[in-house]
């Protein structure tokens, strides 16, 4: 559960309560039920907005546990596991290690026990590890990028608003579009919106929403967003699914602008939304953005009149390029990439992989690298046919630089 959201539909239910709205529109309204209302109103009638937060959901009563001899054995017994050069350190293990040192099987503690022993004395269940290196794509060595990414928010009159924001990660430059949903066509007006007036990046990083990779059903689908990119020569990055911390700049972003903008007004309709909308913009560079850390990196903008020349949604093609995916190997040993599955190898589940569609090649290329300091080595290299023609960048988007090389990309 969304414990913010919860506690966002619950405060707007009141006000609305007070507003003397009658509770079935409510309950209409915010798709809650009446007991729901009920229960909500409650709370604030006997401890005002205060109320409205959850309550602990820790039990009342706490059992009386375990004795001080079962604790120590049990400590010591994963310690003597820790010690020796092979063998395993979990639960079971412990559970056979108290009954070869004489302990009768009825007294040994259960597997839970065990674990409630381990946590209270600051142990975990197994040997710790290092976390898997993650091959976070810099903007280093002359690569512009940026992140992109929307946040919904929703009007007590149950509008929803899509506050789509990029940001450079060099400048700190953003850009944000309001909407009332993340189709195709707003995913479009925000990048042609972005490479305006930020300009045209060499990669831009986002999350696997259908709005972005194409959908979840067909295979090899290249989306409008993927299209678009590789047509004004950006080169797509999918972080891994699930995981939206990988987009940490933008995720801050709409945290920013929640906490700025959102929270610090109320908003009769979305066109309410639209008309203050330059107050964030404006504070953002005037005041926010200058007191970061940023760098003045020059970029190509996109004109009028090239956006007048690109192909409509539906007439874009496939252009030469690249599309990168970071993925985590599963445990079969495989990752998942536009409706399609890829073996890797076992010996990387848990692991990070970079993987690059190259268009123009139609080759899938699978790289790993092991540390921060190791070499990006190829592990994989897949045929990827593409079923219609890829076309050449045109002159006007071809970059002056070469495309940047793999081993300096993770």
């Amino acid at each position: 559960m969304d414990e913010q959201h919860e506690h966002r539909l619950r405060r707007q239910a009141i006000r609305l309560l007070l507003r003397q709205v009658k509770p079935r529109e409510i309950s209409k309204r915010l798709a809650r039920s009446r007991s729901w209302l009920k229960k909500w109103k409650r709370r604030f009638d006997q401890h005002g907005w205060a109320g409205l937060k959850s309550l602990s959901r820790a039990p009342h009563v706490v059992g009386s546990g375990y004795d001080e001899r079962t604790r120590h054995a049990v400590i010591a017994a994963r310690q003597r596991l820790e010690q020796r050069s092979i063998g395993l350190i979990g639960a079971k293990a412990t559970q056979r290690e108290l009954e070869a040192s004489g302990w009768k099987r009825a007294q040994i503690p259960s597997l839970a026990t065990i674990k409630r022993i381990w946590q209270a004395a600051g142990m975990t269940g197994r040997l710790s590890e290092p976390p898997a290196y993650f091959p976070q794509p810099s903007s280093a060595r002359g690569y512009r990028l940026q992140q992109m990414d929307w946040t919904e928010k929703v009007l007590e009159s149950g509008v929803k608003v899509y506050a789509f924001h990029s940001i450079d990660v060099d400048s700190n430059k953003m850009c944000q579009t309001l909407a009332r949903d993340k189709s195709g066509a707003t995913v479009r007006c925000h990048l042609l919106k972005t490479w305006g007036n930020v300009g045209i990046p060499d990669g831009i990083q986002m999350d696997n929403d259908a709005a972005f990779c194409g959908g979840y059903k067909v295979k090899r689908v290249f989306g409008v967003c993927v299209r678009l990119c590789l047509f004004v020569g950006a080169e797509p990055i999918f972080i891994p699914t699930r995981e939206p911390q990988r987009n940490g700049l933008v995720e801050r972003l709409h945290g920013l602008w929640s906490q700025s903008f959102w929270q610090r007004n109320r908003f009769s309709s979305f066109a309410h939304v639209q008309r203050l909308q330059w107050r964030f913009e404006d504070w953002y560079a005037e005041q926010y953005q200058q007191d970061m850390t940023a760098k003045t990196v020059p970029s190509r903008r996109l004109t009028a009149r090239d956006i007048q020349q690109l192909p409509e949604d539906a007439a874009l093609p496939i252009t030469e390029g690249r599309v990168h995916f970071v993925r985590q190997v599963a445990a079969d040993g495989t990752i998942q990439l536009l409706n399609e599955t890829w073996r890797v190898s076992r010996r990387l589940v848990g692991k990070y992989v970079w993987a690059t569609i190259i268009t123009h090649e139609h080759r899938l290329r699978i790289y790993y690298k092991a540390g921060p300091h190791s070499r990006a080595r190829l592990l994989k290299e897949f045929k990827y046919e593409i079923p219609e023609p890829v076309r050449p960048l045109t002159a006007r988007f071809r970059r002056m630089s070469r495309r940047r090389k793999m081993d300096t990309m993770l």
